[in-house]
């Protein structure tokens, strides 16, 4: 039978590693956001090519960027909850069998 400090340790560590998982799916989805918003509507016109029957330039002005953003916060969403997900998974809950 597990004691009690080492299923508070367990806890702790499925903690720190939901945190980490956290921050890097944070700082990625960041960086998209930032070559999508910035980078690429600031290199835009020197793209400019037909896009769907419209400049390039134009269609990420006004599309593309809104698009993107929307997607992000769904990958976003379905990433957190599936990180979300295996912390429950690792942490030790109160009421198993065992548990004090």
């Amino acid at each position: 039978m597990p004691s009690p400090e080492s299923a508070a340790n367990a806890a702790r560590a499925a903690r720190a590693r939901h945190w980490r998982r956290t921050q890097r799916l944070t700082a990625a989805l960041l960086l998209a956001w930032f070559v999508i918003g910035f980078v690429v509507t600031w290199f835009a016109r020197d793209l400019d090519f037909p896009f769907f029957g419209w400049p390039f330039s134009f269609w990420v002005a006004a599309q593309g960027g809104i698009v993107v953003f929307v997607v992000l916060i769904a990958v976003y969403a379905r990433c957190m909850a599936r990180i979300d997900r295996r912390l429950a998974d690792e942490t030790p809950r109160a009421d198993a069998p065992g548990a004090r």
